[in-house]
């Protein structure tokens, strides 16, 4: 159990991301759960990996049902195939005791979180250079620093084009 002020802390982290960063944070959370539940079966300790494994899965899931197909439709296809492919990998592993398939979900995790700090930072590149180029009157909303809650702002499209999953 954490102590109040590091809940407290994360709260606020929480509560003051961007929609991107909070796909960031999910991605990372799935990363540590999947980990720990490599260890607990290379360790044979399956308690732990049962944890680890039922929150990696549940934050599978809750990142399928942020996806929103009506913003790009073949980006949601492929992480809809992504995460599906990634639970149920978890779900072998669980299921014949065997720390194997985590190691491909930890690595196409990993990939996926480089690809949301790069849309991270092209989101924070393009907020100062259309400030940059703005007066300070229009520059003091920039679209894609902060996008309404449940929506990816401008992240799609540019993660649109540098991600492969087919090939």
């Amino acid at each position: 159990m954490m102590n109040p002020r590091t809940q407290a802390y994360l709260r606020t982290k929480v509560m003051s991301a961007s929609p991107v960063e909070l796909r960031l944070m999910l991605v990372d959370g799935a990363i540590r759960f999947a980990e720990q539940c490599r260890g607990g079966l290379e360790q044979k300790n399956f308690e732990q990996a049962y944890e680890g494994s039922r929150q990696c899965r549940a934050i599978l899931t809750e990142l399928l049902s942020g996806l929103k197909p009506d913003q790009d439709p073949l980006l949601c296809e492929r992480l809809n195939s992504l995460y599906t492919f990634l639970i149920s990998r978890m779900m072998e592993a669980m299921s014949e005791r065997d720390p194997e398939p985590i190691v491909g979900v930890i690595e196409l995790l990993r990939f996926e979180r480089e690809t949301w700090q790069m849309v991270i930072e092209q989101l924070a590149e393009g907020v100062t250079e259309s400030s940059d180029s703005k007066t300070s009157e229009t520059a003091a909303v920039p679209s894609a620093s902060k996008p309404a809650p449940g929506n990816f702002g401008e992240a799609p499209a540019m993660v649109g084009g540098r991600l492969h999953l087919a090939g």
